[in-house]
């Protein structure tokens, strides 16, 4: 192990940004009295990101480099029986790739919520609640045991409740914070049991000593049925990515969750919460490669979101929904990778998705900055002109989401393909065809909004709502009193060329090493005896260059095309054809615009039920049986029983001498009737 990685030193990568959100949250806001200013605040916060940055890009370094690992423990919480809870850190090569993406797409964030929120009266607040959820991701991701990862997945679970409803005067965005909370109950309760059930056969939530049992797990099966136990493990955690990682049918609270300010929605959507899923999965690589129907299971939930989100970012007019619902498709590309045992695809698309989702997502609210606070792509147009810096950073971003071959998201996203092309678990087949649709409907609704936003007529004074913004917190004012788009202040789009850099280069740059290579080394695990995928991606990859020239030739890349052009035909040159389209297929239409009913299936069937069965325990088991069987009627019961015997005791000599009179004679005559 190198020298280089110190636990002193891996320790401030994590505490640099909880410090920085501590001070904030402290003496920013009125809990502390106000002290700092908001210049202070942000600069305090930033500060903490940057060193948190520096520090994971030289242990990044240090890993690539030197081959340097770290696995230990940092402090001993308590020892119960023989089980030990600690706070640890294993550093190698996932753990390092994820650090300097969380630290770099949140130093982004940042400084473009300088501009964003310049207005807000919840600007220091904002920035301790980013950084906190910084500090709660790092912990999550450098975590060598499953009590710090548990801790970790729910810390940024309760920050990212008050990011969403940050604006909590606002009744959506307290709805869309209480909808994701929940949500993600139901997918923490899998993730629980899953680990409680390592704990209890394994004895130890340390990574490295459960994943030396796992072959021993593999031969229990869980107890009163036939199943295997590791597969009742694997499928319980990966219950718990269904509900982080926003995986079909748990992915109701990401779109809702657009609610929250746009720089937050960039974090949890591009490098950080709903990642967490992929990561932990690719982190348990040993124990779910021991089970296929945990994999196939992974596999089709994957193709589920991966197609089915898909369509619903065609109708979508909110800019932001845009992005949320191809977020929930390349969270199910991911996804269909970890089924396909492809793990370290999986990850390296994580890397670049992080890179471009940012960038768009960052760029939508710049949009929606020179735009006046309007969301609705349908009353854009035209901003190309104003916006230079945002139109071309958001294209970049749009070429690499769709796969655009040299772009960084054509790596990442084509291997995937090609991985599942090359799996035979149950379920491949249409995993493959539902990523490969997937393409087409990605380029579809991403030039959609590319074109009504960025190109066109000029239709921002034609919408009804320009003079009724019901976005009034949001309202960051900037100076602008005219109509006409503008393009965003330097601590906007600085953080979207710098995004747009790695959007472009960083798959060319790292597939060879991060996928062929020793980068994931004793970090991943595939058997390659019975799950060859990657083994079939190394004996076909050329390099980079020569997969961008075949990609080319590809069905992919002519999917992808066909999307563009269908797109620039529907909404420049026909515009009246959506139209037609939608009367046409108007119960499809409705389907989609209501989301599958999946929301009117929660609240009105799996809502009701819950209060029904909650009422029905409150009244009968609460009311009825504890409180009125049990406790009053034990002490109703006893009561009685004591007025009885108040009553035969009367105080007299003569009464007492009769009962053992009576008494007596009911003895003799027991003994001489029953005993003779």
């Amino acid at each position: 192990m190198s020298a280089t990685l110190s636990a002193s030193t891996l320790l401030a990568v994590p505490l640099a940004p909880l410090v920085g959100a501590a001070l904030a949250g402290v003496f920013g806001t009125k809990f502390g009295g106000n002290h700092i200013g908001r210049k202070v605040t942000h600069s305090l916060t930033i500060l903490g990101v940057l060193v948190a940055f520096i520090i994971s890009a030289m242990t990044l370094k240090s890993v690539i480099a030197d081959g340097a690992r770290f696995n230990q423990t940092i402090y001993e919480w308590m020892v119960v029986g023989g089980l030990k809870m600690e706070v640890g850190f294993m550093v190698d090569g996932l753990t390092a790739m994820m650090m300097c993406v969380v630290t770099f797409v949140s130093l982004m964030v940042h400084i473009y919520t300088i501009g964003y929120m310049e207005e807000d009266d919840g600007y220091n607040r904002f920035f301790a609640y980013i950084s906190l959820f910084t500090f709660s991701m790092l912990m999550l991701v450098m975590s060598n045991n499953m009590l710090q990862l548990f801790f970790g997945w729910e810390a940024v679970g309760l920050v990212s409740y008050l990011l969403i409803g940050f604006w909590f005067n606002k009744p959506t965005a307290i709805f869309a914070n209480m909808k994701a909370f929940l949500v993600n109950r139901v997918g923490d309760f899998g993730f629980i049991l899953g680990i409680g059930l390592i704990a209890a056969y394994a004895g130890t939530l340390n990574y490295t000593e459960a994943f030396a049992k796992a072959g021993t797990l593999a031969g229990i099966t869980f107890p009163g049925t036939e199943w295997m136990l590791i597969t009742v493990i694997c499928i319980c955690l990966f219950i718990g990515a269904m509900g982080k990682s926003a995986q079909f049918p748990l992915h109701v609270w990401l779109p809702d969750s657009m609610e929250g300010p746009t720089p937050i929605s960039a974090l949890i959507h591009a490098a950080t919460m709903v990642t967490a899923g992929i990561f932990m999965v690719a982190r348990m690589s040993p124990l779910f490669e021991l089970s296929d129907t945990a994999l196939s299971f992974i596999l089709v939930i994957g193709a589920i979101t991966a197609l089915f989100m898909g369509f619903l970012g065609i109708i979508q007019n909110d800019i932001k929904r845009v992005v949320a619902y191809s977020t929930l498709s390349q969270l199910g590309y991911m996804t269909v990778a970890l089924g396909a045992s492809a793990y370290s695809v999986a990850v390296f698309h994580l890397m670049t998705h992080a890179f471009f989702k940012a960038l768009l997502f960052l760029g939508a609210g710049s949009v929606i900055i020179g735009m006046h606070h309007n969301q609705d792509i349908r009353w854009m147009g035209g901003v190309r002109k104003y916006m230079p810096i945002t139109w071309i950073t958001s294209l970049l971003g749009s070429l690499a989401l769709i796969g655009t071959p040299f772009f960084s998201g054509f790596y990442s996203k084509d291997s995937i393909i090609e991985a599942v092309h090359e799996s035979h678990l149950w379920g491949a087949n249409f995993a493959y065809y539902a990523v490969l649709a997937g393409v087409f409907i990605t380029a579809f609704y991403s030039f959609r909004m590319y074109f009504l936003v960025f190109h066109g007529k000029e239709r921002y004074d034609q919408n009804p709502d320009a003079h009724h913004d019901d976005h009034g917190h949001d309202d960051h004012g900037h100076g602008h009193h005219d109509h006409k788009p503008h393009e965003s202040p330097w601590v906007v789009w600085l953080p979207l060329v710098l995004l747009a850099i790695p959007s472009v280069v960083i798959g060319f740059m790292t597939i060879d090493s991060m996928l062929f290579g020793e980068f994931f080394k004793n970090a991943i695990f595939v058997d390659g005896a019975k799950h060859h995928a990657m083994k079939e991606l190394e004996e076909a990859f050329h390099g980079p260059v020569a997969m961008a020239i075949h990609g080319l030739q590809t069905p992919p890349f002519w999917l992808a095309l066909a999307g563009v052009i269908l797109s620039w035909y529907m909404y420049m040159i026909n515009p009246a054809l959506p139209a037609a389209i939608k009367r046409a297929f108007g119960p499809i239409y409705r389907l989609l615009e209501n989301k599958y009913y999946m929301d009117w299936f929660n609240e009105n069937v799996i809502a009701r039920a819950t209060r029904a069965l909650g009422t029905g325990l409150w009244k009968g088991g609460d009311q009825a049986l504890i409180d009125g069987a049990v406790v009053n009627g034990s002490w109703k019961i006893v009561g009685r029983i004591s007025g009885v015997v108040r009553w035969m005791q009367s105080g007299y000599i003569y009464h007492y001498a009769f009962a053992m009179l009576l008494g007596i004679f009911i003895l003799m005559t027991y003994f001489v009737w029953f005993k003779r």
